[in-house]
């Protein structure tokens, strides 16, 4: 089997060294990223205490479609492709629910309760 991959050696270096410059860009902006997303959740989570406290609902439909429509435009904005950026929030928005039902669940749990 073939590699249609071309051996670092065959590179120029002057690509060689301008690929690993891009490629410490990427993980860098991954990095941040990930970071972003951690700092997201935290947020997210202490809205699901809140409504878990209050008897709300995990979901919030309204505030779901104002949030995709405001990525959507960011998105625009920034010459990226809204159809992924509104993927992307779908995904996160699905996980914060799933969060959100579990906060519910465990606080409406009685400490001699079985599921508890």
């Amino acid at each position: 089997m073939t590699s249609r991959h071309t051996p670092t050696t065959d590179i120029d270096p002057a690509v060689r060294g301008e690929l690993a410059r891009l490629r410490d860009s990427i993980d860098n902006i991954d990095a941040a990223v990930v970071h972003m997303l951690a700092e997201r959740f935290k947020c997210t989570q202490q809205v699901g205490h809140l409504k878990a406290e209050h008897q709300l609902p995990p979901a919030d439909p309204a505030r779901e479609a104002d949030q995709i429509a405001r990525l959507r435009r960011l998105a625009e904005n920034a010459k990226l492709d809204p159809g992924f950026a509104e993927k992307l929030l779908n995904f996160i928005i699905a996980e914060v629910i799933r969060h959100h039902e579990r906060i519910a669940e465990d606080t409406t749990a009685t400490p001699g309760d079985p599921e508890a």
